[in-house]
């Protein structure tokens, strides 16, 4: 396995994470909606939905189909 590949994997595991943690203070509006929905409801739902995309890159990555 090569070094590179493993720091892209760590990066694709890290983002998810870091958007459902750190980036919520920055998105956290009270004035802004979508559909009728709080905007910090819709991007903790879709970075929920996002996440196995970023799961299936890892794999894609480490070579697994």
């Amino acid at each position: 396995m090569r070094p590179s590949s493993r720091l892209v994997r760590a990066l694709l595991a890290v983002v998810p994470a870091l958007m459902l943690t750190f980036a919520v203070p920055f998105v956290n509006r009270v004035d802004a909606r979508i559909f009728g929905l709080p905007f910090l409801l819709v991007w903790i739902v879709a970075w929920v939905m996002l996440t196995p995309l970023f799961l299936l890159a890892i794999s894609r990555v480490e070579g697994r189909r």
